[in-house]
């Protein structure tokens, strides 16, 4: 899972959008492949606040506000009280102020004895990645290719593709995808299948390579949010 991190962090720098006054800052935090023994739970410092926060397995968490400005953010075992000190070596990351929405992508890391963990920020604001349109993340070391609805994806390794809607409205639409090795022409079947489109929510897809096998698994998660908000 350094690995992951490592290829996000190449895959992350991005046009900045000046983030609309008055709107409400958040996060949602993402633990893509926790090991056995990951925390589940752990305390989100942003530079003001402490609180508990959950990291659900393969699923997005609650939807978590932020203060504005330029953040550092904590990730603790233990909340932080007012005068304590920030333990060295506790895993964090940097929130640009013009950044209205983001996600805090997660892995293990058990060389690191104060938190087992690390993470890394996704920019998802409103004006970049808006409610219906999927974010796709190729982690694998092979060329994906295909159609994902109205859409044609093609992907090479360590790269990111925003990707316009897969369809016009809440129905099925076709993802049909393929990967290619290097020095090989031919294409080789990932998945041929049907998903539901949602355009109230925004879908973020990661093609990763797991373990020894030769095909890579392709992992989506909606980020539907009940109650209405400035920021998609």
């Amino acid at each position: 899972m350094r690995i992951l991190l490592l290829t996000l962090s190449l895959l992350l720098p991005l046009p900045a959008f000046a983030q609309p006054k008055g709107s409400l800052r958040t996060c949602r935090i993402l633990f893509l492949s926790p090991p056995p023994d990951a925390p589940r739970k752990l305390h989100l410092f942003d530079g003001t606040t402490s609180r508990e926060v959950h990291l659900p397995e393969m699923n997005f968490s609650e939807v978590h506000t932020l203060p504005a400005g330029n953040l550092t953010l904590y990730l603790l075992t233990t909340p932080l009280v007012a005068g304590e000190v920030i333990p060295a070596g506790a895993p964090s990351a940097k929130v640009q102020e013009n950044v209205s929405d983001c996600y805090l992508v997660i892995s293990g890391d058990p060389s690191n004895t104060v938190v087992p963990v690390r993470f890394q920020i996704i920019d998802a604001g409103h004006t970049r990645f808006p409610k219906g349109r999927m974010m796709w993340f190729n982690l694998s070391p092979k060329t994906i290719g295909g159609d994902v609805g109205s859409s044609k994806l093609v992907m090479k390794p360590n790269t990111r593709v925003l990707l316009d809607a897969p369809a016009r409205g809440a129905e099925p639409y076709q993802v049909n995808l393929s990967y290619r090795l290097p020095d090989d022409p031919r294409y080789y079947p990932i998945c041929q299948t049907q998903w539901i489109h949602d355009p109230r929510s925004r879908m973020v897809v990661f093609v990763i390579g797991t373990g020894g096998r030769s095909t890579p698994q392709v992992i989506g998660f909606n980020d539907f949010r009940e109650a209405p908000e400035d920021n998609g």
